[in-house]
């Protein structure tokens, strides 16, 4: 069985609410959407019929995930809520449904399958860290140690092969 990891965007784009597939979710995240038709009840409907799922990911899967978002570069664009579904999807060896281009990053990063929402998904990416004023690339940092400036965060890309979903 394949399990679906939701995060906001997810909902936002109304794929739990259109789809009879179970799907899963982090308590961070529901507290981030459950306004989401909330005057409708769908959300609530979702969980009593068993097609939504709100777990929390183990301690040791969250601690992976920020040694890999670290490693990637992308840890400052993360949100606690980003964090936890990716941990969650790695638990699980589901399959991770977002936009969101950090959390695609980091999630591709660990090998882990994420299918975009309504784009065509982001590529992995490598950050480094470059230093406009020595011209110096670092793989990590926000000052840049020699002179001081402060570092700009750029890209060295591969191509994604990553299909929305529905496609």
């Amino acid at each position: 069985m394949v399990f679906r990891i939701l995060d906001s965007t997810s909902f936002y784009a109304g794929i739990p609410f259109s789809s009879q597939d179970v799907s899963y979710t982090t308590p961070l995240v529901f507290e981030e959407i459950k306004h989401i038709k909330k005057d409708q009840g769908a959300i609530d409907v979702l969980i009593e019929s068993d097609r939504l799922k709100i777990i929390e990911p183990e301690k040791k899967f969250v601690d992976i995930t920020l040694g890999k978002a670290e490693e990637t570069g992308d840890y400052q664009s993360l949100s606690k809520e980003d964090v936890s579904v990716i941990a969650l999807c790695l638990q699980t060896g589901g399959e991770l449904v977002t936009d969101d281009f950090a959390v695609s990053n980091v999630a591709k990063h660990m090998n882990l399958k994420v299918l975009p929402v309504m784009t065509k998904g982001a590529d992995k990416i490598k950050w480094i860290y470059f230093c406009a004023g020595c011209r110096t690339s670092f793989s990590k940092d926000s000052i840049c140690p020699m002179c001081g400036n402060k570092l700009v965060r750029k890209s060295s890309k591969s191509k994604s092969s990553s299909d929305p979903v529905g496609q």
